[in-house]
């Protein structure tokens, strides 16, 4: 059953049962209070008739010394005939309790006449077939005789009120619920309508449809539900991006490994197997042994940076306090004899933390990327100065520059801007990826500022402190 069914339905059952109870409690009251009236009416009209029959009594001629049955008799059906219109009857007993005048139609039920003493008086509501009926009795004590006198009076119009206030109320509380479904179905309807686009979003998330997101119709806790939703849907389909494009990377990635060991490998067999098949001349046999050679040394340059990747991914760094100097003597002395290209640095004195090793590393691909990308008899710069959050190194180049489109994905693995000339040298699109894995255990990241034909600018920033204290 739907939720909204099951709202309605607990409500139709909590509003019927208040309808019926409050109904029955009201018309109850109402019938109770007639009836008390009633009996308070009839035993007034008894006392009444006590002090009218003793009174009477008392007009008895005094010959005789007490009061006869046909006395009695007398006095009864005077004082039924005065009680006539009001349909009351009336029953006379002896001290024996023996009746002595009885009106026509009334009860032969004696349940309260042998209940009645001397010094009480009681009452009772009878039913004789449809009719309901308050009969009292009490005792009445006339010259020297103690009789009792009992009255009945018709209230069958109460009950019948009651039973048509029931019947009333009945097709009421019919009426009531029926209006009240209407109302409460559309009153659930609306509170469950979030339920709902919140059901339809979570169908069209499970086929696929991450960027659906659920209208927010209410500032209630369903409507922070669905906030919360909308914001969940939202890291859901970030993270659903980002594995896709992990996906699409590690495809490019096998695409781009495959296509990088078919080339080399294609010049290694082809020159491997002309200096086998054939008897070539001095010269010829040298370039054919240093294409074999040059190749071979871009196969081993792959393989070892692709491995460098592999053990970044999954070793811990254990940062040490490092000079900022011997990081750029380290630089200058590796860059020392390049004679077609200068390296100029510029350092603030400081200390690094990070693991030496892996940072030099990172400077050594920045610097020959620099290189790489830069003509003959340009220089490459690099800068380190004291930061509030650390210590920046810099590495600029007068190069080719790398195009907007292309800032973004440098840093993916095998991914060259200019595939021949990173071919001619060596290259293998793997240095920057490396790059950005070393720095990822640093918590830091690669800055990439480039325009075509000006050149490049990447830095990075790594927790140091300077010479005047903590950065």
């Amino acid at each position: 059953m739907k939720f909204l069914y099951k709202i309605l339905l607990w409500s139709i059952i909590i509003m019927a049962a208040a309808f019926g109870l409050s109904g029955y409690f009201f018309v109850n009251f109402v019938f109770e209070t007639a009836l008390d009236r009633e009996v308070d009416q009839a035993l007034d009209d008894s006392n009444i008739l006590q002090f009218a029959f003793e009174t009477a009594a008392l007009n008895v001629p005094t010959k005789y010394n007490v009061l006869r049955d046909t006395a009695v008799e007398q006095i009864g059906a005077k004082l039924e005939s005065g009680g006539r219109d009001s349909g009351r009857l009336l029953r006379i007993s002896n001290e024996d309790k023996k009746p002595v005048y009885v009106s026509d139609g009334f009860l032969e039920d004696r349940t309260l006449l042998e209940n009645i003493t001397i010094n009480t008086r009681s009452w009772q509501v009878v039913r004789q077939g449809e009719h309901y009926y308050i009969q009292t009795g009490m005792p009445v004590n006339a010259l020297d005789r103690s009789l009792y006198l009992e009255t009945l009076e018709d209230v069958t119009e109460v009950f019948a009120e009651r039973a048509m206030g029931f019947s009333v109320y009945r097709k009421v509380t019919l009426a009531m619920l029926l209006v009240c479904t209407a109302v409460m179905f559309f009153i659930c309807t609306w509170l469950t309508k979030p339920i709902r686009l919140l059901a339809r979003a979570t169908r069209k998330m499970a086929v696929g449809d991450y960027n659906y997101r659920v209208k927010q119709i209410s500032s209630d806790e369903l409507g922070q539900l669905t906030e919360d939703f909308n914001s969940m849907a939202g890291v859901l389909e970030g993270t659903v991006g980002e594995l896709k494009e992990e996906i699409r990377a590690r495809e490019d990635f096998i695409a781009a490994f495959a296509h990088e060991l078919k080339t080399p490998l294609t010049a290694i067999i082809g020159y491997a197997d002309l200096l086998r098949s054939r008897k070539l001349d001095e010269e010829k046999h040298f370039l054919s042994s240093n294409y074999i050679y040059t190749e071979g040394k871009r196969l081993e340059n792959m393989s070892f940076r692709l491995l460098d990747i592999i053990v970044t991914k999954r070793e811990q760094i254990e940062p040490q306090a490092v000079e900022a100097e011997k990081i750029f003597r380290y630089l200058e002395g590796m860059f020392a004899g390049n004679d077609d290209q200068t390296l100029k640095t510029s350092f603030e004195a400081g200390t690094v933390y990070a693991e030496i090793n892996l940072i030099k590393s990172v400077l050594l691909n920045l610097v020959d990327n620099a290189f790489k990308a830069s003509q003959p008899g340009s220089r490459v710069e690099v800068w380190g100065s004291c930061l509030a959050e650390g210590y920046e190194f810099r590495v600029k180049d007068y190069g080719v520059g790398i195009p907007e489109e292309e800032v973004k994905r440098v840093t993916e693995a095998f991914y060259m801007v200019d595939k021949s000339r990173s071919r001619s040298r060596n290259g293998a699109g793997l240095g920057l990826a490396l790059c950005v894995e070393i720095l990822r255990l640093h918590k830091s990241e690669l800055r990439i500022e480039s325009r075509v034909g000006e050149g490049t600018c990447i830095s990075f920033v790594l927790p140091g402190r300077g010479e005047g204290g903590n950065l």
